[in-house]
C-alpha cells in the first residue's frame, strides 16, 4: 500500500478528537488532517450508547458553540448547593453572583459526541485535504505518515493502556437517571458522604427526572448496583437527607472505577497528548471533558497558525516548538484543574475530625467570602487563563 502523506495525524474519535479536528478546519480549511477514528461510521450505532450525563462549563459552550456544536437537548444549572452529610458546613453558588446564563450544564455523553460529528460533516465539506478514517483494532494504518500526531484516544480510568502518574481512588462512580418528587428546577446538588461525593444533577428529561452520580468503595457501590429498587432509594434518601424532597424511582444503573491519571509531559518530539490521553480526572467537580476541550481548542490554534504557513517553514524543529509552547501554554490550566480535582476527591472522602471540621468550616467560609467563591466557580467555569 502506497504511503499518504498529512501534516496532522489526530488518532482518536470521541468528542476531544473530534473538536479539535473541527476547530483546525474552522481555523484553516486547506490543513492537511486524517483523523483515525474507532467508532463505526453510522450515527446509529452510537445512539443507543452511552447515555451518562456529562458537566460541561459555561465556557466549554462557549467553544462548542464556535463550530455549532451545541447540543440541543441539555440541561442548564442555575444553582449549585454544596454541603456535607450529617455535618456543619454549606456553600450556594448562583449564576447570578457571576452574571452568566449558566453556571453550566448537564448533556448525555452521546448526544455531545454525535452533535461533534454532524459539526465535523459540515465543516470538512470545505475542507478537501481532511480525510476520516473509521478503522477497527486490526486495520494496518503504517502506510498514514504525519509531520505532527496528536493523541486523543481517551478511554476511563483502567481500561487505559498507560498510567504514568496518578492514583487509584479504590472508589466506583455508580450513575442512572432518578425521579424525585418536586425537583427545584435549575439546581444541581453536591452532597459529601463518608464514602465520597454523592451528586444529583438537572437532565433535560424534565424537572424531576434528575442525574445521579454516587461514589462509594467498589465493595458498597457494587452492593448497591445489586439491590432492588425499593431498597436503593431507601438507601440513597437515608444518605442523601430530606433536603431535596422524595426519591421515587432510579432506572438505568451503571458502575464506573475513579481514579487519576496523568501526563507529566504531554508532548515529545512530534507527539501531543489532549483529554483523557492527557489526563483522567475524579468527576468531583466535573472538570475531566471541561479540561480535554481547552486542551483540543488550544491545540488546534497553535497548529492552525503553523500549518498555514509555507511548506519550509514547517520543519522538524518548528513543529517541535509549537508543541513546547502549546505545553507550556497549558501547564497553569492543567496543574491547577488537575490538582484542584485531586485535592477535592482526596479531602471529602475523609472521616478524621479535624478534617471534617476544616470542611465545614471551608465551605463555611466559602459561602461567607464571595471573591473566593467567585473564584472558585470562574475556575470550573473557563479554567486557569
Amino acid at each position: 500500500m502506497s504511503a499518504k502523506s498529512f501534516d496532522i495525524l489526530i488518532q482518536g474519535g470521541g468528542p476531544v478528537g473530534l473538536a479539535c479536528v473541527a476547530w483546525c478546519l474552522q481555523k484553516f480549511p486547506e490543513a492537511k488532517i486524517v483523523l483515525l477514528d474507532r467508532n463505526p461510521m453510522n450515527d446509529a450505532d452510537l445512539a443507543a450508547a452511552d447515555s451518562r450525563g456529562i458537566a460541561l462549563s459555561h465556557g466549554s459552550k462557549l467553544l462548542l458553540d464556535t463550530i455549532k456544536a451545541w447540543p440541543t437537548e441539555c440541561a442548564d444549572i442555575y444553582r449549585v448547593h454544596v454541603s456535607q452529610a450529617g455535618r456543619f458546613g454549606r456553600a450556594l453558588m448562583t449564576r447570578e453572583e457571576l452574571g452568566q446564563d449558566a453556571l453550566g450544564h448537564i448533556v448525555r455523553y452521546r448526544d455531545i459526541h454525535l452533535t461533534l460529528r454532524q459539526a465535523l460533516r459540515v465543516i470538512k465539506t470545505k475542507s478537501s485535504n481532511f480525510v476520516w478514517e473509521h478503522i477497527n483494532a486490526d486495520t494496518d494504518t503504517s502506510h498514514i505518515l504525519a509531520k505532527c500526531v496528536v493523541h486523543a484516544e481517551g478511554g476511563l480510568f483502567k481500561t487505559q493502556d498507560w498510567v504514568e502518574s496518578g492514583r487509584d481512588y479504590e472508589q466506583s462512580a455508580l450513575v442512572g437517571l432518578i425521579e424525585v418528587e418536586d425537583a427545584v428546577p435549575h439546581q444541581a446538588w453536591e452532597r459529601f458522604t463518608s464514602e465520597g461525593p454523592l451528586a444529583v444533577l438537572p437532565s433535560h428529561y424534565g424537572r424531576n427526572i434528575l442525574n445521579l452520580v454516587w461514589c462509594g468503595t467498589p465493595s458498597s457501590s457494587q452492593a448497591r448496583l445489586a439491590l432492588s429498587d425499593a431498597d436503593f432509594l431507601k438507601s440513597l434518601q437515608a444518605e442523601f437527607g430530606s433536603r431535596i424532597g422524595q426519591f421515587l424511582k432510579i432506572q438505568d444503573r451503571r458502575l464506573y472505577d475513579l481514579g487519576l491519571n496523568y501526563r507529566k509531559e504531554i508532548t515529545q518530539g512530534n507527539e501531543v497528548w489532549i483529554g483523557n490521553a492527557a489526563q483522567t480526572l475524579h468527576p468531583v467537580a466535573g472538570q475531566g471533558l471541561n479540561l480535554g476541550l481547552r486542551d483540543a481548542y488550544l491545540l488546534a490554534e497553535k497548529l492552525s497558525i503553523l500549518f498555514s504557513k509555507s511548506e519550509d517553514q514547517k520543519t522538524v524543529t518548528a513543529i517541535e516548538a509549537t508543541l513546547q509552547d502549546y505545553a507550556q501554554s497549558r501547564k497553569v490550566d492543567r496543574s491547577a484543574t488537575i490538582g484542584l480535582t485531586d485535592f477535592m476527591a482526596r479531602i471529602f472522602t475523609s472521616n478524621l475530625l479535624p478534617i471534617v471540621i476544616g470542611r465545614g468550616l471551608a465551605l463555611s467560609a466559602l459561602q461567607w467570602l464571595p471573591p473566593v467563591k467567585t473564584a472558585l466557580a470562574r475556575q470550573m467555569m473557563f479554567g486557569r487563563r
